[in-house]
């Protein structure tokens, strides 16, 4: 007998991420990597959150320094609870816990919904952890077909009858990897469905603050959330995962979970047995700098910076690859996803189009682990995110290099 031949069964469901693997190759000098989900270092507001973490560390230096309440530091509560509000979201500050990035809130979803063997539908594609956390606790994920604006309705439907899923999880905003924009029309419409077969609907909303339209009218593309109030019965069936991430510092670990009270309170019964409580000190210091009203200036430099960076990377792929790819351009987050068309009999294969962009040093990921099942071996997601606009047009120059040798 070995160690190995004593670990839990539910690990073999699971594999290490092709995507964290896929890093340990970029350690390669003069890499340009699109290959990250990362936000952009650099344009971390430092001094605005050295201001806050100050102020967490004067009067106050006790309690942030002290354990805390699972549910989550009251003041942060109480701040996002404004900062929902501002969303179209009424939530007091109980009726939200504070989690370890919205990762926790997916996990503790996980670990309150569901049973080995379960069904689970999400988006094909999807965000890759998401797939293997619920795999981990046994979940059978089922993937349900998207365009470019989003999850398509009716075949979701049909994927609800067959298989009367424990929940639905989506990414309706610029999702990760897909980059697509659910329409108002097709979120009611799940709300619905979610009232009508009963099955619980997790929205996942990293991206949401990153919508790229700078007409002075231009708002956050309203969140399912805060649509529940127009379909009667909605927000019994809809659990909400939020994260500072993207738009604060991923190095804080703050994201927040709002769900039905039952759902909530078992979540935080499961939080204290995983980590009694996020940091104190991170949520304090979010919380400073939400109160300071400092986010809403920041996340807005970076939006123009990102969308001229996606428009660079848009301009770029098709004076490079011109019809061998097909992509649509995303109106907010992070992310390109595409597809090689094979137009002109022209090479199909992404593998070995990764492995000659690592050899022109210029590193993307392939899509087919972003699906649970019948994994599209044609697409490839490309992230703008920390590249700038030189850098991108260099990247992109290599990729196109690395095409024309295959």
């Amino acid at each position: 007998m070995t160690l190995s031949s004593t670990f839990a069964k539910r690990l073999g469901n699971v594999e290490t991420s092709a995507i964290r693997e896929l890093f340990k190759l970029l350690a390669k000098p003069g890499i340009i990597s699109f290959a990250g989900g990362f936000p952009d270092s650099s344009m971390f507001d430092v001094a605005g959150i050295k201001a806050a973490t100050d102020q967490a560390l004067g009067a106050s230096a006790g309690a942030v320094l002290q354990y805390g309440a699972t549910e989550g530091y009251n003041p942060l509560r109480a701040e996002l609870s404004k900062h929902m509000a501002s969303k179209g979201v009424t939530v007091s500050p109980d009726g939200l816990i504070i989690t370890t990035g919205s990762q926790q809130a997916l996990d503790l979803i996980g670990k309150t919904m569901i049973d080995e063997g379960d069904k689970v539908i999400v988006e094909a594609p999807t965000f890759l952890a998401t797939i293997q956390c619920f795999r981990l606790y046994g979940a059978n994920v089922i993937g349900a077909p998207i365009d470019a604006d989003g999850v398509q309705v009716d075949k979701l439907e049909q994927l609800i009858i067959q298989h009367q899923p424990k929940l639905v999880y989506l990414i309706p905003s610029f999702g990760n990897p897909s980059g697509a924009l659910l329409t108002q029309e097709r979120r009611k419409r799940i709300l619905a469905l979610a009232v009508q077969y009963k099955v619980l609907v997790v929205e996942d909303d990293p991206y949401g603050e990153l919508y790229f339209d700078e007409s002075p009218s231009a708002a956050a593309p309203r969140s399912m959330l805060s649509l529940t109030d127009e379909v009667a019965g909605s927000r019994d069936w809809l659990a909400f995962a939020g994260s500072f991430s993207k738009v604060m510092s991923p190095g804080l670990r703050v994201g927040w979970l709002i769900a039905p009270p039952e759902l909530l309170a078992k979540a935080t019964m499961c939080k204290q047995f995983s980590d009694a409580h996020t940091s104190n000190l991170s949520q304090a210091i979010a919380a400073n700098y939400l109160a300071a009203g400092a986010m809403p200036s920041s996340v807005a430099k970076v939006r123009r910076v990102y969308a001229a960076r996606a428009r660079t990377m848009a301009e770029c792929l098709t004076a490079e690859l011109g019809d061998a790819i097909r992509f649509t351009a995303p109106q907010g987050g992070m992310f390109f996803w595409a597809n090689l068309t094979g137009a002109r009999g022209q090479s199909t294969d992404v593998a070995a189009l990764a492995k000659a962009a690592i050899d022109n040093h210029v590193a993307f990921v392939p899509g087919a682990p972003f699906f649970a099942h019948d994994a599209d071996m044609t697409a490839l997601r490309l992230s703008f995110a920390t590249a700038n606009e030189d850098l991108i047009r260099e990247g992109v120059a290599r990729l196109g290099r690395a095409f024309r040798s295959l």
